[in-house]
């Protein structure tokens, strides 16, 4: 494992990853539904707010029309009402996976992953496939079948908002954080689903490290197969974002190259965090700003690009506008955490990061 500067520089940047995690997905939340809001439609609300170019959590309405178009969550999301961060899975999960490692260890088995969910997490909060497998589980069927029975999502984009806690645990060692991911996603994935999740972990491990986000971006490329379409996915943004293409214009062409994947499939989403990342540049705000307003799957992209951005620049260096309203308490459905303090976890977290085994 690469060391990474000094223990105090370890624990910020771990801190700085919840952080970002947690605020990105509190970003993204309230207008998570990719096939209506649009990054167009997006772009109108925040117009009409006088919130562009974004530099906080969103801004309340305008109107009740467009309240009844958000998530139910919402007011518990804008700014000036949160009070401590609102009930998540994106959160749900980086939790479990903390709870998992403390529990099992790095040897963990995906048939433990598995039966944590039975204990601790209720079936009604998973969705997808995380919902399909769970309900594999509970009839009986072990992995790697509880992925594939009856289950039409298996290339969605929840593997991957699982794979937080095997990065920030694995700092500067983006392999094994992606071999650790992959055991936890085939429970409920397959294919791109699980490269997914691969990349994600890598992404976050080699920010620990990276000198900037395009190297970090290379190294998390290096787990997965480079044919796959999430690669080559990642790699055509990148390659636009060399060009010099405005980030807009990036969108579009990819979004027209991934047209009928869906919304929630991990393949268009990851291109959305790419280019939220690279336009963002190592800017914690523009980074998850961007990533939010590029659409989709908001709340997880938004986390995701926020636990990235925050390990990248520590949690000294986000912004108060992010940290201060989440009040370093997390809501959460897992079993046993509701309430848990941010710097708890990532007291935790840095504890399983130091010892590595």
């Amino acid at each position: 494992m690469t060391p990474v500067g000094t223990e105090p520089e370890l624990d910020d940047r771990i801190l700085g990853g919840w952080l970002g995690r947690i605020a990105g997905n509190m970003l993204g939340k309230p207008v998570e539904q990719g096939d209506l809001w649009t990054r167009d439609r997006i772009d109108r609300y925040l117009r009409r707010a006088a919130a562009l170019p974004l530099t906080d959590y969103l801004p309340e309405p305008a109107d009740e029309g467009l309240a009844g178009a958000l998530r139910p969550e919402w007011r518990q999301c804008v700014r000036g009402r949160i009070h401590g961060s609102c009930r998540d899975d994106d959160v749900d999960y980086a939790i479990l996976g903390l709870h998992l490692l403390e529990t099992h260890g790095f040897g963990f088995s995906t048939e433990q992953v598995g039966d944590l969910w039975l204990l601790r997490l209720p079936y009604l909060q998973t969705f997808t496939a995380e919902r399909a497998a769970y309900r594999n589980l509970a009839n009986g069927l072990k992995p790697p079948l509880t992925a594939t029975y009856d289950n039409p999502h298996q290339e969605w984009i929840g593997a991957l908002i699982r794979a937080d806690a095997y990065g920030w645990t694995s700092p500067g060692d983006p392999r094994r954080a992606a071999a650790l991911a992959r055991r936890d996603a085939v429970l409920s994935h397959t294919g791109n689903g699980v490269y997914g999740a691969m990349f994600a972990a890598a992404l976050i491990a080699a920010a620990f490290t990276a000198p900037g986000i395009r190297d970090a971006l290379e190294q998390a490329l290096a787990v997965v197969p480079a044919s796959c379409r999430l690669a080559r996915t990642v790699r055509r943004v990148a390659s636009l974002h060399a060009t010099r293409l405005p980030w807009e214009e990036t969108l579009a062409t990819v979004a027209e190259e991934t047209a009928g994947l869906g919304w929630i499939h991990t393949v268009p989403n990851a291109a959305v965090l790419t280019a939220g990342l690279l336009y963002g540049d190592g800017d914690f705000t523009r980074t998850i700003a961007l990533t939010v307003r590029g659409g989709l799957d908001t709340d997880s992209n938004g986390a995701t690009a926020g636990s990235v951005a925050g390990v990248l620049t520590g949690a000294r260096a986000i912004p108060a506008q992010w940290t201060d309203p989440l009040e370093d308490t997390v809501r959460s459905a897992v079993f046993g955490f509701d309430g848990v303090r941010i710097s708890e976890l990532a007291e935790r977290t840095v504890r399983l990061a130091r010892t590595g085994a």
